[in-house]
């Protein structure tokens, strides 16, 4: 589609709301700073840049990783490789360098979507570009950083990342504030290819500030036989955060797996959850969250399209409340043809006052009782994450005192 027909399509959908969420005044956010620095190393940041990449679980030696990027503000400030078989840059030095990848750009998410893919493609927004070469295994993941560090600033992101025929990679993306940054907007637009045979397994880390404006958008394209894993963590204080990231699985035996652990803290409000349109025979797909709310409003949707026969599908929604809070599931399944298995189980509630005192009877205290059984609710095992990453999530938890919630 023409430049000028997608501008037009954007302008008009400027004052469009979303379908999900609570709508965010576009106006009372200036566009966020395009004029930092660039960083040779991400050792060269600040101390207080390197504490926030840290915990975001972005690790700013770049031990470990196959390669790096880090978007501050509307800055790219570092990009970096260190393995083989993977190309990672800015999408718009991208687009420059390939002339074919114009063809991916703003094709799985429309510019007119609602008003927050229209600021950002308006804006001409970057971020990262990621790809796996064909038939390339990729050992270490590739990490990235998207952190706002300008107050009531709107960063305007906008992704790609292609896995090629027979490639396979894991992206871990840490997202958060800077210290001090109290009110801001983040829009992130995120468009993953996956060929035929490919596997992406993507993990995201959500750390942002106690009134911070979160609105991702993301759409998953997945050919015959790929695989695409999803791991979603928000576990600190947020405003309000509006993901529904939509894989649509066209072709035959792909697989998909959608994993949630959130905490929903006093003021926060998380509209969290995942949708798969399966049209190709033999797909698959599971999407299972694990939420916690301490005072704030959860909701948790999950939608499963079933068009072709021999899919196979599950929808898993579990909630609990501490003390206060709101849970809301919504899982909807449904089915066009007879020759599928879609199920779906959801459950909210407080926990069980029997496991606490059994647990306080082996001499816990209520507080210690209370915070392992969450801790275990929210098992990222389930994720099926490296044994890093995980450790790094579960001193999270701890830090979070989820005793005293």
């Amino acid at each position: 589609m023409a430049t000028e027909t997608l501008k037009k399509k954007a302008e008009e959908a400027k004052g469009k709301k979303a379908t999900f969420g609570s709508d965010i005044e576009l106006d009372k956010f200036k566009e966020a700073r395009r004029d930092m620095p660039m960083a040779e190393s991400l050792e060269s940041l600040s101390e207080s840049d390197r504490r926030t990449l840290l915990n975001a679980g972005v690790m700013p030696s770049g031990e470990g990783r196959s390669g790096s990027f880090v978007l501050m503000d509307n800055t790219v400030v570092h990009e970096s490789i260190q393995g083989t078989g993977v190309e990672v840059s800015s999408v718009q030095q991208a687009l420059k360098n390939h002339d074919w990848l114009k063809d991916y750009s703003w094709k799985a998410v429309a510019v007119d979507a609602d008003k927050y893919t229209a600021r950002t493609y308006l804006e001409e927004a970057d971020g990262y570009f990621i790809r796996a070469l064909a038939g390339h295994k990729v050992q270490l993941p590739v990490q990235t950083c998207l952190m706002v560090k300008s107050k009531d600033a709107a960063q305007t992101v906008h992704n790609i990342i292609i896995i090629e025929e027979g490639a396979e990679l894991e992206v871990l993306t840490g997202c958060s504030t800077s210290h001090g940054v109290e009110r801001a907007l983040h829009l992130g637009i995120s468009e993953f290819y996956i060929k035929k045979g490919a596997k992406l397994t993507f993990t995201m880390i959500h750390n942002w500030s106690e009134t911070m404006g979160v609105r991702p958008r993301t759409v998953v394209l997945q050919e015959e036989n790929s695989t695409y894993i999803s791991n979603y963590v928000a576990l600190r204080p947020v405003g309000t955060i509006q993901a529904y990231p939509t894989t649509r699985m066209d072709g035959a035996g792909s697989v998909a797996r959608f994993s949630t652990v959130a905490i929903g803290h006093p003021g926060s409000e998380l509209d969290l959850g995942g949708r798969a349109l399966m049209n190709a025979p033999n797909t698959r797909c599971e999407i299972v969250s694990r939420t916690v709310s301490t005072g704030g409003k959860i909701i948790s949707r999950g939608q499963l399209i079933g068009k072709a026969p021999g899919i196979k599908a599950h929808l898993e929604c579990k909630g609990l409340i501490l003390n206060k809070g709101i849970q809301i599931a919504i899982p909807e399944l449904e089915a066009y043809v007879p020759d599928v298995e879609m199920t779906h189980e959801a459950a909210v509630g407080k926990i069980a006052q029997d496991q606490v005192e059994y647990l306080m009877s082996r001499g816990l205290s209520e507080d210690e009782a209370v915070g392992m059984i969450v801790r275990g609710f929210l098992d990222v095992s389930i994720m099926g994450l490296p044994e890093q990453l995980k450790a790094e999530i579960d001193a999270t938890m701890q830090q979070a005192d989820l005793g005293k919630m």
